[in-house]
């Protein structure tokens, strides 16, 4: 299946119906009168959270979603039938987004979340609703209320506890192949990773989930490479495991370079949590490795882990520390819910 990241698209609420005008006229009933009936109300626009799916690809080839309109008010005070709604299913982390691109409409992180995006036009009134001790028999109906519409973003950021980040080939879909069940591609040229990847790494008694994104060059914030479009991804992770090829000549300059990339990216990624692992290790002699790995140390003011991908070096010593990482955050995030509990409203 296609990956498909972000996709722009037109709703519109349908109109309500329109009432109707309407007399009794019924052999041997003495006294007729109004008995127009109201229109119904135009459907709503909805975009609900499902399970299943993980790309926006079905808004590639649809993009105008409109509600029904009403059913027009009839005779015999009969109301017309509400417009049936129209429901935009996206996957589990997609953010609505205003045509701007910018101004946040909602952001679905559960399965089951479900928000209204347009409503439906009321329907109009029938002329019965007109009858008055004045107006007996009121000649007029009200046509229903026009429905709304605009063109809004749908942007999907994937969810995930961990994030992994570094130049194309620095063996990041290699550590993902290894310490899960994903089965990224893997080949000796840049850019072998065109879409980003999930996978669940499981540890003794927990798991979480690590996400692999196309590799960074500089200039990436200014579109060169694949860009930095596929940053938004990691964004929800709580920490950043940031991998350094050891077979570079300069890995302090990689770091470097990257790094200039999520500070010019921003959105939280220049303050996230970050651990750096100098990968490839099996390729290195000890001599020259514990060289690259004092002068990435300089750079990144923390000791870099050691990994091998290929030969599972120092990888579960490195999972182990990344969970560590997302246990703190989760721990966090759960102080913070209870305290804003402890200090909501109270009778």
């Amino acid at each position: 299946m296609k990956f498909l990241d972000q996709a722009r698209v037109f709703i519109r609420s349908g109109d309500g119906g329109a009432g109707c005008v309407s007399f009794r006229r019924e052999k041997y009933v003495e006294f007729g009168g109004p008995d127009g009936g109201d229109g119904g109300s135009g459907g709503d626009v909805w975009v609900e959270c499902v399970e299943g799916l993980n790309t926006l690809i079905d808004y590639r080839y649809r993009q105008h979603f409109k509600a029904k309109t009403g059913t027009h008010g009839m005779g015999k005070n009969r109301t017309g039938a509400a417009g049936a709604d129209v429901m935009l299913k996206v996957p589990v982390g997609t953010q609505v987004l205003e045509e701007d691109n910018e101004t946040l409409i909602a952001d679905l992180t559960e399965v089951g979340q479900r928000v209204r995006l347009e409503r439906g036009g009321n329907g109009g009134f029938g002329n019965a609703r007109f009858k008055s001790s004045t107006n007996r028999a009121p000649r007029h109906a009200n046509p229903g209320e026009e429905g709304s519409e605009r063109w809004i973003w749908l942007r999907l950021k994937l969810i995930a506890d961990a994030g992994l980040v570094g130049l194309p080939n620095a063996g990041k879909s290699t550590l993902l192949a290894a310490v899960s069940a994903a089965k990224p591609k893997i080949a000796d040229y840049p850019f072998t990773t065109l879409n980003p990847g999930l996978g669940v790494v499981k540890l003794d008694t927990s798991s979480f989930v690590l996400a692999d994104i196309p590799g960074l060059i500089e200039g990436a914030h200014e579109g060169a490479g694949i860009g930095d479009r596929f940053l938004g991804h990691i964004e929800r992770c709580a920490v950043l495991l940031h991998l350094v090829d050891a077979t570079l000549e300069d890995p302090a300059a990689a770091y470097k370079t990257i790094r200039g990339e999520l500070d010019a990216y921003g959105n939280g990624l220049e303050s996230k949590a970050e651990l750096v692992a100098l990968t490839k290790a099996d390729a290195l002699g000890e001599e020259e490795l514990t060289e690259k790995a004092s002068a990435l140390e300089k750079v990144s003011a923390r000791p870099p882990l050691i990994i091998s991908g290929v030969s599972g070096q120092g990888v579960r010593e490195t999972m182990g520390a990344l969970y560590a990482v997302i246990e703190a955050h989760r721990a966090e995030e759960a102080n913070e819910e209870t305290a804003d509990a402890a200090t909501g409203w109270r009778p």
